[in-house]
Order: structure tokens, then C-alpha cells, then sequence
């Protein structure tokens, strides 16, 4: 098949399958994990099935035997053929591979991985539940295979799963129950399955008691077609014993093997079954596909929901800082003491009175010091700053989980996270304090560049860079709105002094300026530095996967897949003509003399497995 060119339908069916591949839905909302296992479900589908089968359209039909515990399976099995081909057993769970039996002509057929390709093929026993065990047998007809299933209801998971797969992988289910278990709730699940996406189905009713003969298959007929699988062929098989090979009497099943050996011979039947069941099978994905691109939808309005919480969480940081940066807030503590410790010096004031012509002859002494104290408050303005961004954001960060902590999608996050969300990252302060004093050295080289081009430039010699750099800074945090009292007026003191120290260097516009810039400077610096702690939050939810044109693409690609189905599948033969046999011949119970199967004959799987052990309740079908 190599090379082989893609109709429309399997191309499209192949956009479909890469788009679902991508679907994660990683938090734990309602009803996520029932599409998890959708999603899932629809790939599995298209690799085991689906696109199989279109690409052999031809091949022989797959009739999938499946049902629950003791239903009698194997023995089924094993008496269509002829001879023992798929072990029974009592003891459960019966570990062992799927046995699919096919005529030799067919071998070509299956021994590549044209179906189920995550299975191994094998010739022999296995007890490797991945394996595929390949049995050829010409009693079956060629363009028909068996294939013998686990049992839907095992109390091992992975025995369950495989039954599932298998049976998505058939053409035909063969659906075996028991007269005693056919009202169970596991079978009618299954059986409601094959329903909903149009599977051709046929049920055999096994080891019907003969006084239950003429209750017990019309009363499962009757809920058959109440659920919508009212032309599929009920097949009793009466509780008899076996030979002393395990096999039913030839009676017993001849109706069921003549009619599989009447479908198996004419072409148009095994087409009509296989459009059938392929067609469904297409229709049921294309269906489930939009609930899907529904779940990613809600998981795409939760993650933003989460963003949106962290995001404000420290866009509040970042206005706080930006306010108490601009209120006088900062004026406070230590700032303000060694800003009165700075302009309390002689040297600074004397520096402002002396004449121009005196600070030009003491230009080179004046550029190698500074004025006393502003190293001093340099550091403080330093200090409170880094203070003031540790506050905001620890309380950003406890904002912010609390706000994931609210919802069980938050919560999931959280605990999932290898770093703790409720705290600042580890190196914060170390940022914190470099991103502070980044901030001040482009405040010292900003007034620097503008001394130089002031005809002033004597008195900013005078002052050092240092001494015009905190000045400027004062000037930045002077305004008094976070103040009250006493502090107002030495606040609105400080802010004056501050002015007037630069008006008299660079004149009442250039301080205007000069102060926006090295707000607005400040003001980046900090948003940079808190978007920084904000990314590890961004960081957890990118790493979901869940991407905003997903759902958009689902949908497409669904609709995609409609509109080449609604043209057509290949046609492979007569199919318009071809059909089922008819009602009259879906039930067939005309067993030979029957008689109660004794216990001791038993060689096949019978009910003795005690329901507690499985993981779902047995219900009974109302």
C-alpha cells in the first residue's frame, strides 16, 4: 500500500485523526476525563479500523466474538470452526491472547499490520494479552475471519480495554451473552455502542435452558429492537453438552455458521456490512469530535480565567509600587534621615553660594569627592526600595495562589508544581536589589548627560553626580499624597529643598523632565522585574498544551470528514443491493433434541465468577 495516493475521505479522516492527537485537556473539570478517553478512543478507532479498512476495502470481513464472563465464547468459537483453536477455560481471568482464525487464501490479510497494528502477531499460545495469535484453519470460508476476544466485563483492566478495542476493530460484532446474564447492564453498554454508530451486529443467545426456549430469546429480541437493533440476527444456542473435544454439537451452531458462510460467499453481503459498520464507525467520530472541541473550549476558559487572576494579582504589585514610588511614601525611616543627614552638611549649601568663577577654579578637586551623606543616601533610597518590592511582591504572590487555591483546577496546578507558588522565587531579592541599582545608575548617567550640557555645569561639578542623582531621586518620591500629619510638612520640606537644588543646576523645565524620565524608568524596571515572577505562573499554564485554535480546528475538521461521508464511501462492490439476511431469519432457534448441560461436562467458560470481583456492579436491563 505503499505510495498508494489518499482519497478525499482519507485525507480528511487523517487531518481529523492529527488534530484529536493534539487535544490535551489537562485540568480536571467535568467531564474531562470522559473525553480524555474519547479523544482517545477516536484515534485508537481510526488507526485499529477505520483507516484500515478504507485502505482495504476488499479484505475479508472481521467478525469480532466478544461478551461477558461464561457467556461461552471460546467454546463458540472452537464449534464454528471445527476443532479447538482458542483454549477455554474455568478459571478466571483467562489470560491469554485474541485468537483470530482466518482460511489461508486470506493470510495475506492479517499478517501484516493492516489491523490492530499495536499488536503483536504471534503463530502459537500466548499469554501476552499485546499479542495477536494467528491461527489458519480452511474451515472457514475464505473472505471471513474470527477473531475470539477477552471478555468485556474481566476483572483485569486491561483484558476490558482490549475486548474494547477489538471490538471498535470489527466488521461485524458476533455479541455472545448468556440466557442468564443477557439483562445485564456491561453487554447492553456495549451493545448500545454498536447501535449508536450503525455496527452491523449479530447476538448469540447461549446455553438457553430448554424450558426457557420459547421466553428467553423473544424477551431479548423484544429489547433489541427497542434499542435500536431491531434487524440484527438473534441466534439461540441451547444449554447442551459438549463433545470430547469441548465442541457443541454441529446442530447447535449450524445456523449461526451458515449464516456467517452465506455472508462470507457473496460479495455485495460483506460489502453492505462493511460500508455499514465503516460508515457508522466514520459518522460516530465525526459526531463525538464537536464535544470534544466543547471540553477544549472550557478548559481554554479556565486557563485564561487562572492567567487573568495571577495577572492582576501582580499588575496590583506593580500599581502599588508605582503609587508609594510617587507618594512620599519612601520619604520615610532611613531615607529621610540621611536626606536631612545630606543637606544638613556646610559643604552642600556653600557649594549652591559660592560664585561661578570660584567653583571653576576648584573644578578638579570638586570632581574627585561628592558632597558628604549622599553615598549615605544613596543606599538608604537603595534599602527602601529594595523593601518596598520585596512586600509587594510576596503579597502578589500570596494573592495569586489563593486565587488558584480557590478553584479545583487551581488547586491541581499547585499541587502539580514543583516550585512553591505561594512565596517569591528563590532569587527575587538578588533581582530585586540589581534591577534597583541598575535603576540608579541610569538616574546618576542621566543627570550626568544633562550637566554636561548646562552652562551651569560649574555648580553640577560642585554637587557630584551623586549629589544631583539623589537629589533627583527625592524629587521623584517628594509627592505627598501618602502622608498625613507632621510628616506633610517635612515631606513637602524635603520636596522643596530637592527642587530647588536642581533648578539652581538645571533650571524648573529640565527638573520636570528629567524626573518623568527617571519615573518612567523606574516604573519599567519594576514592571520587568514582577512580570518576571508573574512568568512562572504563564509558565505552568503554557506548559499544558492547551492551544487557543484547537477547538476551531476540531471543528473544521469534523466538518471536513462530513462533507466527503455525505459523498460516499468507496464502493468495493454492489453494495446498494446488497443486504443482511432478512427479519424473518434474524431469529433462528431450531435446535436438535436438547438436553441439560451437566455440570460435570463443562469444559467452557461457565458462570462461576463471583460478581463482587468485577470492578463495575452487575445491573440488570429494565
Amino acid at each position: 500500500m505503499a505510495g498508494r495516493q489518499l482519497t478525499p475521505l482519507e485525507s480528511a479522516l487523517t487531518e481529523l485523526r492529527s488534530a484529536v492527537e493534539q487535544v490535551k485537556l489537562p485540568l480536571p473539570l467535568p467531564g474531562a476525563e470522559e473525553q480524555r478517553k474519547v479523544a482517545q478512543e477516536i484515534v485508537r478507532q481510526l488507526d485499529d479500523y477505520v483507516m484500515p479498512r478504507l485502505a482495504t476495502i476488499d479484505a475479508p470481513i472481521l467478525a469480532v466474538v466478544g461478551g461477558s464472563t461464561g457467556a461461552g465464547k471460546s467454546t463458540l468459537v472452537n464449534s464454528l470452526v471445527g476443532r479447538e483453536v482458542s483454549a477455554p477455560g474455568v478459571i478466571r481471568p483467562t489470560t491469554r491472547a485474541p485468537v483470530l482464525v482466518h482460511h489461508s487464501s486470506d493470510a495475506d490479510w492479517f499478517t501484516d499490520d493492516r489491523i490492530l497494528p499495536g499488536l503483536a502477531r504471534s503463530t502459537g499460545a500466548s499469554k501476552e494479552a499485546r499479542s495477536l495469535q494467528l491461527v489458519v484453519e480452511d474451515s472457514i470460508p475464505p473472505g471471513l475471519a474470527i477473531l475470539d476476544a477477552p471478555d468485556i466485563d474481566s476483572v483485569v483492566v486491561e483484558n476490558r480495554q482490549l475486548a474494547s478495542q477489538l471490538l471498535a476493530a470489527a466488521d461485524l460484532w458476533l455479541f455472545v451473552t448468556s440466557a442468564a446474564r443477557y439483562a445485564d447492564a456491561v453487554p447492553w453498554g456495549f451493545l448500545r455502542a454498536a447501535a449508536n454508530r450503525s455496527a452491523a451486529v449479530a447476538v448469540v443467545l447461549d446455553r438457553v435452558p430448554p424450558r426457557a426456549m420459547t421466553e428467553v430469546p423473544p424477551h431479548l429480541g423484544q429489547l433489541m429492537s427497542e434499542r435500536g437493533l431491531g434487524d440484527s440476527p438473534l441466534f439461540a444456542v441451547p444449554e447442551t453438552t459438549v463433545d470430547s473435544e469441548g465442541l457443541l454439537p454441529a446442530s447447535a451452531v449450524q445456523p449461526i455458521r451458515g449464516w456467517l458462510a452465506a455472508l462470507a460467499a457473496d460479495q455485495a453481503s460483506r460489502a453492505k456490512v462493511v460500508h455499514q459498520t465503516l460508515d457508522g464507525a466514520i459518522a460516530s467520530l465525526s459526531a463525538k469530535t464537536p464535544e470534544l472541541a466543547r471540553s477544549v473550549d472550557e478548559q481554554l476558559e479556565v486557563i485564561e480565567q487562572l492567567r487573568a487572576e495571577v495577572d492582576r494579582s501582580y499588575a496590583e504589585a506593580v500599581r502599588t509600587v508605582s503609587v508609594q514610588t510617587t507618594d512620599g511614601t519612601l520619604l520615610r525611616g532611613e531615607v529621610l534621615a540621611r536626606w536631612h543627614e545630606f543637606v544638613g552638611t556646610g559643604e552642600f549649601f556653600r557649594a549652591l553660594e559660592q560664585k561661578v568663577s570660584w567653583l571653576r577654579d576648584r573644578l578638579v578637586a570638586a570632581l574627585r569627592g561628592e558632597p558628604p551623606g549622599a553615598g549615605n543616601l544613596k543606599i538608604a533610597v537603595e534599602s527602601g526600595l529594595e523593601s518596598l518590592l520585596r512586600e509587594e511582591a510576596a503579597a502578589a504572590a500570596e494573592r495569586a495562589e489563593a486565587s488558584w487555591q480557590a478553584t479545583a483546577a487551581g488547586r491541581a496546578l499547585i499541587e502539580s508544581s514543583e516550585i512553591d507558588l505561594s512565596r517569591s522565587s528563590a532569587d527575587f531579592d538578588r533581582m530585586a536589589g540589581r534591577a534597583i541599582r541598575d535603576w540608579q545608575g541610569a538616574v546618576l548617567d542621566l543627570v550626568a548627560d544633562e550637566g554636561m550640557s548646562k552652562r551651569s555645569r560649574a555648580r553640577f561639578y560642585a554637587l557630584g553626580v551623586n549629589g544631583v542623582g539623589v537629589a533627583l531621586m527625592i524629587v521623584v518620591f517628594a509627592h505627598t499624597g501618602g502622608l498625613v500629619g507632621a510628616e506633610i510638612g517635612v515631606a513637602g520640606g524635603t520636596a522643596v529643598l530637592a527642587q530647588r537644588v536642581l533648578e539652581a543646576v538645571f533650571g524648573d523645565q529640565a527638573i520636570r523632565r528629567l524626573a518623568q524620565t527617571a519615573k518612567d524608568d523606574l516604573d519599567a524596571r519594576v514592571q520587568a522585574l514582577l512580570a518576571d515572577e508573574l512568568v512562572r505562573y504563564h509558565m505552568i499554564l503554557d506548559r499544558l498544551g492547551v492551544e487557543p485554535d484547537q477547538p476551531a480546528r476540531l471543528r473544521e475538521m469534523a466538518r471536513a470528514v462530513e462533507s466527503v461521508r455525505e459523498g460516499g464511501l468507496p464502493a468495493g462492490a454492489a453494495v446498494q443491493d446488497a443486504a443482511l439476511p432478512p427479519p424473518e431469519r434474524r431469529l433462528a432457534i431450531d435446535p436438535p433434541t436438547v438436553t441439560q448441560m451437566p455440570s460435570e461436562g463443562v469444559t467452557d467458560d461457565s458462570d462461576i465468577v463471583d460478581a463482587e470481583l468485577l470492578d463495575e456492579p452487575r445491573e440488570e436491563l429494565r
